[in-house]
């Protein structure tokens, strides 16, 4: 079984990619090594016979019409995307370009190489999304599949066009779809400009630990490498034409997040005061979402899958890998836009 995965460098593609080839599958990573991405990501596996790379762009057709071509892939998940809010705010364009054009492109490449191969029952297509194309939740209820979209950023606007874009294809044409969203993702690996790799580093570096608005705003935390088992068990046992849900089923404020990870580099590094003195809070994300939570009933039900990481365990896991990979991250802190305050326009 021959996968190609798409953004396959970045956070949760490389996540993909290295538990993929650990399970003997054959993986195609498609990457366009954007500012996001690191191929150090994938290096515990780069040099297995199974792994092969592919240096691309989503939004070169004719770049996608050669990898289908050459590597007669099995099974695509595309994970290939913009998905930085505070980016988006600043510069709506390249996420238009690259996760609605892109996931055009991606279809299309994908159906023209389907049809060739003689529409085969077992190809699947697999596009991975997000929870935020749902919009924001008050204090109670939890997003399900039949849950109406209502995206609030030009992050999830765009990753809502590309979900219906995906759908369609499988309405119009029959291609063999299936779409997942997920909620917010954390774990080794992680780019440092989103919050809780921002959290950690700001801590050790002594700055001021940054926290929009009052931080009473709720996520649904899952740990990457419960998101890559589930996505894996999605693309090979899911029903054609699905929606999955994943969850992380540890809803936390983020204000109590950033506590936690302060109060668990206390006891991994301790400093000469708690490293809570450093939170300061700053002026809030323009639109931002006050609460996302997923239900994951069908998934469980279906698939049989849930996550095994809690939120407690997941967070000391990713505190220590990132005190342990500091010659990772550091190089990093480098790449446009690092460390800046983005999204405020």
């Amino acid at each position: 079984m021959k996968i190609l995965v798409t953004g396959g460098a970045g956070f949760i593609g490389s996540a993909v990619v290295r538990l993929a080839v650990t399970r003997g599958r054959q993986v195609v990573n498609v990457d366009a090594l954007t500012y996001a991405a690191c191929l150090d990501n994938v290096a515990p596996v780069s040099g297995s016979p199974d792994y092969a790379f592919e240096h691309a762009d989503i939004r070169d057709r004719g770049a996608l019409d050669r990898i289908f071509a050459t590597h007669k892939p099995d099974l695509v998940m595309h994970l290939a995307a913009e998905s930085h809010v505070d980016r988006s705010i600043d510069g709506p364009g390249a996420f238009i370009e690259t996760n609605v054009t892109g996931t055009y492109n991606m279809l299309e490449a994908a159906r023209a190489y389907w049809t060739a191969q003689g529409k085969p029952d077992t190809f699947r297509f697999h596009h991975i999304s997000t929870d935020e194309v749902y919009g924001s939740l008050g204090e109670t209820g939890m997003f399900t599949e039949d849950t109406p979209y209502d995206p609030r950023s030009p992050y999830s606007a765009s990753k809502a066009a590309s979900d219906h874009l995906v759908r369609a294809w499988g309405e119009t044409y029959g291609l063999p779809i299936l779409v997942t969203n997920c909620s917010n993702n954390y774990g080794p690996y992680h780019f440092p400009e989103k919050l809780i790799p921002v959290v950690i580093l700001k801590a050790l570096a002594g700055a001021p630990i940054p926290v929009y608005g009052d931080g009473s705003n709720i996520r649904d935390w899952l740990y990457v490498e419960d998101h890559a088992d589930a996505l894996l068990t999605v693309v090979e046992k899911g029903q054609i034409g699905r929606t999955y849900n994943i969850g992380g089923e540890n809803e936390a404020k983020n204000i109590d997040l950033v506590r936690t990870i302060c109060a668990i580099l206390d006891d991994l590094r301790p400093g000469a005061a708690p490293y809570a003195d450093q939170i300061t809070f700053v002026t809030d994300r323009p639109g931002h979402d006050q609460r996302y939570a997923i239900d994951p009933t069908r998934i469980r039900q279906e698939l049989g899958w849930r996550p095994s990481v809690t939120v407690e365990e997941g967070l000391r896991k990713t505190v220590d890998w990132y005190l342990a990979n500091e010659a990772w991250w550091r190089p990093l802190l480098e790449r446009d836009g690092v460390g800046k305050r983005l999204g405020v326009a």
